[in-house]
Parts: structure tokens; C-alpha cells; sequence
């Protein structure tokens, strides 16, 4: 797992792209991106396969902003990112990833 971060001086923005790479992932059929940034809306925001083996997709997020976020393996397994700013409990039992921009 892997989140880069690259603030666009022009903007209060920030590109940010998350990958997903590894063995566990190799048989993965679709994975989704889902969070406060798109409302949790599956489907919103897939990552791309490349030949590389990795998943990835990037977004142009606002900046001074913390967004909750989790991984959609397949539509059935939820995953935060190891890699996350934080873990925040979700009400629903489990844990969200924290994105700080």
C-alpha cells in the first residue's frame, strides 16, 4: 500500500495517489476507492490495474481537510490502508483510514 501526496501550489489543492500492490491483491478482480471525498458511493472512484501488477488511481483532493477512507476488494472485503495518517472507529464496528491534507 502506498499514498503520495503532492501539493499543487497553484490551488488549495493536493494529487493524491493511492496504490495497492502485493501478492494479496493479484487475484483481485476490482478494487474501490470510497470515503468522505466521494460520499461513500460504491463505484465512484475505482483503481486501475496496470501490467505492473499495480492498483492505483489518483485524486486532486481539497487541502486543510481529514477524510475517512477504506479500501472495496472485490465488493466483499473492506481494508484500510497501512499507510494512513490515522485509524478513526467507523460506527459500524470496524475501523476508517485517515487521510490529513
Amino acid at each position: 500500500m502506498s499514498i503520495e501526496k503532492k501539493l499543487l501550489k497553484a490551488k488549495s489543492v493536493c494529487k493524491v495517489k493511492f496504490s495497492l500492490s502485493g501478492d494479496q491483491y493479484k487475484s483481485a478482480s476490482s478494487i474501490l476507492l470510497v470515503g468522505d471525498f466521494n460520499n461513500w458511493q460504491l463505484g465512484e472512484t475505482p483503481l486501475k490495474l496496470a501490467k505492473t501488477g499495480v492498483w492505483s488511481v489518483s485524486l486532486d483532493l481539497a487541502t486543510g481537510v481529514t477524510y475517512q477512507f477504506r479500501y472495496l476488494i472485490d465488493g466483499t472485503i473492506w481494508e484500510n490502508d497501512s499507510e494512513a495518517d490515522g485509524f478513526i472507529p467507523s460506527g459500524l464496528g470496524s475501523e476508517n483510514s485517515l487521510l490529513a491534507l
